[in-house]
């Protein structure tokens, strides 16, 4: 579809980390930071890792948790080097059928909100089956990329 695409992502893992009862953005602040000092070595292996995109973070409706997570880049997939920091972990995410929606522009909460409401309403317009309890956000650029950036909102299909 126009609005949107459906994608089909392989079981993977990526490098995660909660930040509890802070606004999104703060959340996004600190979940960013705690997840770039792993993969800056702090880890078992105190191994460098390259920076991956995208960066997600997960929205629960009514939660003030927020999920930050950065992908595993492939050549680490099979052994990631284990956090030393007690709030990051390796998580597995299995194989999923997402909607996604694309947009431009420096991407608030409230820009992410607005896109996963517009990709529900067409979702279930057409009748779609998707979770509709939560969803990913996902950047794809640095802060100091000014134009031309790219942003999703992720939906699982049921």
């Amino acid at each position: 579809a126009k609005d949107y695409e459906l994608r089909q992502y392989e079981t993977a893992k990526w490098v995660s980390t909660v930040i509890r009862g802070e606004p999104q953005k703060e959340a996004m602040r600190q979940g960013f930071w705690k997840l770039f000092h792993y993969i800056q070595g702090k880890n078992e292996k105190d191994m460098k890792i390259d920076m991956t995109v995208p960066v997600t973070c997960l929205i629960k409706s009514g939660c003030t948790d927020f999920k930050v997570s950065f992908f595993v880049p492939f050549e680490h997939q099979d052994s990631p080097p284990q956090p030393t920091d007690s709030d990051v972990f390796i998580e597995e995410r299995k194989t999923a059928a997402i909607f996604v929606r694309s947009f431009g522009g420096f991407a608030s909460p409230e820009k992410y909100a607005e896109e996963a409401e517009v990709l529900a309403r067409i979702l279930r317009n057409r009748g779609q089956p998707f979770h509709e309890d939560f969803f990913y956000t996902a950047g794809y650029d640095s802060p100091f990329k000014l134009f031309n950036r790219h942003n999703e909102v992720w939906y699982f299909k049921k």
